[in-house]
């Protein structure tokens, strides 16, 4: 990244500005397994313990099972000064709809800064950007509902509303999926298993399997897309989806 969007004077100057900057390889976290022992054998013999256990260390820790999940060399993340992961934006990720690497790597620090929690599992559709994509696993639900994946979509933009449409490829593991569009305010139920009602919209399918969802609204709020599978058998199932989440907006209505 320093010789990519870390060299552009207006990031750098936009980071010295809003942000304090660090870094830590990967590997003294302990995210490479192959360099877990060298590392530690390495602190044993110089007497230079590292304490995961501190809270910046256990936010970044975080930050890796939030989001996307997909590898990458480098992830950028912004932590609130309570520690709090404010967005996550992944190296590999850096271009989409061709738009330059610094000039989406800005938008996502300024979205980060105003709350819009860009890469930790919510999505935020504009205008500019109608359409995102992403992946996460299907669990068998706990009694709890622990294992439920949920997906925040955010279509404030469409001031004057649209079409929101969720395209759903299925993994090819044993495990169906449940899929259910709720307002984003919509209590999900306690000790029992999530189903269509109250749902704005929902979809059902088996391994392997193409599904849609689509629900038309008249102004923009926030959705949350809740993954789960059925509480059928007691034998606990995980698969995979990928979603690609659109919205096709409203036209505008004439003025009188």
């Amino acid at each position: 990244m320093r010789a990519g969007v870390l060299s552009k004077d207006a990031i750098i100057k936009f980071l010295n500005e809003y942000f304090i900057n660090t870094w830590i390889p990967n590997s003294e976290l302990g995210r490479t397994h192959s360099l877990r022992e060298p590392i530690a054998k390495r602190r044993e013999r110089e007497s230079t313990p590292f304490d995961t256990t501190h809270p910046l260390a256990q936010a970044i820790i975080r930050g890796w099972k939030t989001g996307s999940r997909k590898g990458s060399p480098v992830d950028s993340f912004v932590i609130s000064p309570e520690f709090e992961l404010m967005g996550k934006q992944q190296f590999h990720e850096l271009e989409k709809d061709n738009t330059s690497p610094s000039k989406y790597y800005h938008i996502f620090l300024r979205n980060a800064l105003v709350g819009k929690e860009p890469g930790l599992g919510n999505i935020v559709l504009t205008r500019e950007y109608p359409s995102e994509e992403v992946s996460d696993v299907i669990r068998t639900p706990t009694v709890d509902n622990e294992n439920l994946t949920i997906v925040l979509i955010d279509t404030r933009s469409f001031e004057n509303g649209g079409t929101l449409t969720i395209d759903i490829l299925i993994g090819r593991e044993e495990a169906e999926g449940a899929f259910y569009l709720f307002d984003r305010d919509f209590k999900l139920p306690v000790e029992e298993e999530v189903l269509e009602e109250g749902s704005l919209a929902w979809t059902w399918g088996e391994s392997g399997e193409k599904r849609q969802i689509g629900y038309r609204f008249n102004r923009g709020q926030f959705f949350k897309l809740v993954v789960t599978r059925y509480w059928d058998e007691d034998v606990p199932y995980i698969n995979a989806f990928h979603a690609k989440i659109s919205v096709e907006p409203a036209e505008k209505p004439e003025s009188m």
